[in-house]
Formats: structure tokens, sequence, C-alpha cells
């Protein structure tokens, strides 16, 4: 196993290596990965809230359930079938041990979601300072380009002018005129 070690090390350095000379990929890692937490989370909350609207429909009908029982005993009392009644009774109180268990378990459901709510509004946050720290970073990298392809490299004037002035026939030509052009135009002042 040593030698899987070293190369999965070695992998992993050259990685972070790798994302340290390009932050601009990891900061695309980063955002895909609060992308994942965002989804994650939101799943998470459509899945406690569909708990919670599960719950709320056996809260009532517990609730329905407790009136029904409770109905019983004040009509068992009435007819004195006491030996109806504190069976019925235990059966009330049983269903309402239910329902406050039924309660605490979607008042836990609400807290989760209300928890859940202020992650994602984190990731979101998080999300946008990554997005505008790329912005930023893309900016940067194309002002440094533009710089770059506008500046003028250390001894480029000379070369063009050296190239320029070396051994190019019609240049030659056309500044043998244009002297003779202007020698013959003196000429002529002078001679006035």
């Amino acid at each position: 196993m040593g030698i899987f070690e070293d190369v999965s090390r070695f992998f992993e350095t050259r990685l972070d290596e790798f994302l340290r000379n390009n932050p601009q990929l990891e900061l695309s890692i980063l955002e895909e990965q609060l992308q994942q937490q965002e989804d994650g989370t939101l799943r998470l909350i459509s899945e406690e809230q569909l708990r919670e609207k599960q719950l709320q429909d056996d809260i009532l009908a517990t609730a329905q359930e407790i009136q029904r029982w409770h109905a019983r005993i004040e009509k068992a009392k009435a007819a004195n079938r006491w030996d109806l009644v504190e069976p019925a009774q235990a059966r009330e109180a049983s269903l309402l041990r239910q329902g406050n268990q039924l309660w605490g378990k979607m008042q836990g459901c609400k807290e989760r979601i209300t928890k859940a709510q202020e992650l994602v509004r984190q990731i979101q946050q998080r999300r946008q300072e990554v997005k505008a720290k790329a912005t930023e970073f893309q900016a940067a990298k194309a002002q440094t380009k533009a710089k770059q392809n506008w500046e003028a490299p250390p001894g480029w004037n000379q070369s063009f002018a050296a190239s320029r002035d070396a051994a190019d026939p019609l240049e030659e030509r056309f500044n043998r005129w244009e002297t003779e052009s202007e020698l013959d135009e003196m000429k002529r002042n002078l001679g006035r």
C-alpha cells in the first residue's frame, strides 16, 4: 500500500500546486462546492417541509381522535357507564401524549427548517463573494493581458527602424526622388 499512498500524496501535492498557480480554477471549484451545498440544503428544507406537513396532518388527526374520545367519555358518564369511562379516559390521555410528541417533532422540524434557510442565505452570500472574487480576478487578468498587448517590447522601435532602413529598394527610390524634388524646389526659389 505504500506505493499507492506515495502516488496519492504526489498527485494531491501536484493538484494543490496547480490550484495555487491557477486561482481562477480554485475559485471555480469552490463555487461548484458551494452550489452543491446549497442544492443539498434546499433538498433538506424541502424534505423537512414535507415532514412538517405530515406531522401537522398527524396532529390534526390526533386532535380529532381526542375530541371523539372526549365526547365518548362524556356520553359514557351521562349514561353512568363507569366501566367505559375509565378506559376511554386512558385512551384520551394516551392520545394527548401522542399529540404532544407529534407537536414536539413538528417544532423540531420548524427549527431545522429555520436553521437550513439561514444556512442557504450564508451559502448564497459566500457564492456571491466567490463570484465577485472570480470577476475581479478575470478583470485583473484581462487588464494585465491588454496592458501586455499594448506595451511595445524593449528595442521594438530600433529593430523596426533598422529593418525599415535596411536595403529596401523602393524606400531608397522614393527617398532619392523626394530629395531631388526638394532640391529642384529650392533651386527654383533661389532663382527668383
